[in-house]
């Protein structure tokens, strides 16, 4: 198995963090010299899994630092097109849910990254629920990923009741589906830039659990309204989603929740930045179920983040990038109360109507 640790510096003249081997080997001097003592991160290794499809790739994330005891396992889902490589910043480009690998060795998580397969267009993806998207992979992508957990579970000392799915774009549809066919083996799932299918080849969901979804009102590839997901409008439609908020209440209903969520505005931090975030949230225990929905008014098909920062160029094709929030923290601050198992919202019943009272006895008639 080869492993290598996975070292950050950052840049003093940006303060974007990079690989700093690619910062090195790419002539970045300075981060070289302001990276003498790098801070402690999670180490990368990989895993093969062999699967009736062939051998699937997987990157795990483990902490540096060891506690005992049981730890989460937390999955990531790269979208179409893309790799666990390129999702845990070992690419070219900006990864926002590279972020993970800090939280995992700050928290002592287990993290894993699977790799989707190749599909008609010869682009990696998931096979979601999507009826209508011809292209996406026929691997059995659920069974993956609960021989996934069941691996985690039995060598990596995870907590069976601590388990999490975050997916971006297709890998955000590939977790919806997650969610209704293995909901029982899972703590919470969070879906970014992604909604649930229109024409549904799966079977709905009918266990509530809880669900972070993150979403730009001005996506220009998953449209938040519903519709034709595309990356142009001369490319062949990639199948059609649900309005996202239709995707929400469906969570919600499913969990009981009430109709009306709890609403605030995130703070607002570059003024020049003009897209803005609001938070609206059902249910109020975070250790119960909860669902949320981050909405990213004039946000594009991008995780927001505060660090890793797409550049001008990528943001004129995928829309605008919020920075007022950090997507990995934002699901890590949702999951990290929640465990398997919890149980919709009891609502209760509406009082009893009394019984009308008898109508008053009249006068005693004669009888023969």
């Amino acid at each position: 198995m080869n492993t290598f640790a996975l070292r950050k510096a950052a840049l003093p003249s940006t303060g974007v963090t990079t690989t700093l081997a690619t910062a090195c080997a790419t002539g970045l001097a300075a981060a070289c010299l302001f990276a003498s003592a790098p801070a402690a991160a999670a180490t990368l290794s990989a895993l093969n899994l062999a699967r009736p499809e062939g051998v699937r790739h997987v990157l795990l994330a483990t902490p540096e630092r060891h506690t005992p005891g049981k730890r989460a396992l937390v999955i990531l889902l790269h979208g179409h097109g893309g790799s666990a490589a390129q999702l845990l910043g070992q690419g070219r480009g900006a990864a926002p849910l590279s972020v993970w690998l800090h939280i995992a060795e700050r928290e002592q998580l287990l993290l894993a990254a699977p790799d989707g397969v190749n599909g008609q267009d010869g682009k990696t993806g998931w096979n979601d629920c999507r009826a209508d998207a011809p292209n996406n992979p026929k691997t059995d992508d659920t069974g993956l990923i609960g021989a996934l957990i069941d691996k985690a579970v039995a060598e990596y000392d995870v907590d069976p009741a601590r388990v999490y799915v975050m997916g971006m774009s297709n890998g955000g549809m590939m977790a919806y589906r997650l969610a209704a066919e293995i909901a029982p083996r899972l703590a919470g799932f969070a879906a970014v830039s992604a909604s649930m299918a229109a024409k549904n080849a799966c079977a709905p969901a009918t266990v509530a659990l809880p669900a972070l979804i993150i979403a730009g009102t001005a996506d220009p590839i998953v449209p938040y309204g519903g519709g034709d997901v595309r990356f142009s409008s001369l490319l062949r439609s990639r199948g059609t989603v649900l309005p996202v908020e239709e995707s929400a209440a469906s969570w919600r209903a499913l969990a009981n929740l009430p109709a009306a969520p709890a609403s605030s505005d995130v703070a607002h931090r570059d003024h020049s930045d003009p897209t803005h975030a609001t938070r609206l949230l059902w249910g109020a225990d975070p250790r119960k179920v909860q669902v949320e929905l981050l909405r990213i008014d004039k946000g594009g098909h991008v995780e927001p983040s505060m660090t890793k920062r797409f550049g001008w160029i990528f943001t004129q094709f995928i829309g605008k990038q919020n920075g007022d929030i950090e997507a990995a923290e934002e699901a890590w601050s949702f999951f990290k109360d929640k465990r398997a198992g919890l149980q919709p919202v009891l609502m209760a019943a509406p009082p009893a109507t009394p019984p009308a009272a008898p109508p008053a006895a009249s006068p005693a008639a004669s009888h023969p």
